[in-house]
């Protein structure tokens, strides 16, 4: 079954088929749980839904991570100074990617993070700008789906706003 965000690229599937293939891309070269804690925060701050409950359904089914406390105030949630600051970058990318500078990426080199480490945060929040936008822009909404005794919905992570 075709989920929702996937009919509404039926119009344009070579699009779709590139977005696979940046994401895929980008992906690849990061740790999965770093992917997924930077990407949360880029769909928080762009206030999308639909990424945040897809997001955070994989760092809650994966890795156990408390989402609601995450994408209320990521800064509280107990998470480790490194993630805290990939999550950091990740808003500013979003925010005004141009308000970025030499402290800002010192700060996770700092924290052990290679060059190639700060610039897949990037890639990640960046990427999520184009995918999250045209899901909102298309008025697309999050697939209802059941795992376990869970089921999710669009209200799930309802604390993004």
């Amino acid at each position: 079954m075709a989920t929702n965000y996937e009919r509404a690229f039926q119009q344009r599937p070579a699009v779709y088929a590139a977005w696979g293939q940046l994401n895929g891309a980008i992906k690849a070269g990061m740790d999965l749980r770093r992917y997924e804690l930077a990407t949360l925060a880029a769909a928080r701050r762009l206030r999308s839904s639909y990424c945040c409950l897809a997001h955070g359904t994989v760092l809650a089914e994966r890795f156990g991570e408390p989402v609601a406390q995450i994408a209320s105030d990521h800064r509280a949630a107990g998470l480790d100074e490194i993630d805290v600051a990939v999550m950091d970058l990740a808003e500013q990318v979003v925010d005004d990617a141009t308000s970025i500078g030499e402290a800002d990426l010192q700060r996770l080199r700092d924290l052990g993070l290679s060059e190639q480490d700060v610039m897949d945060v990037i890639l990640a929040a960046a990427a999520r700008c184009f995918f999250s936008k045209t899901l909102d822009a298309l008025g697309v909404r999050a697939d209802l789906r059941t795992s376990g005794r869970r089921q999710y919905s669009r209200g799930f992570l309802a604390v993004v706003s």
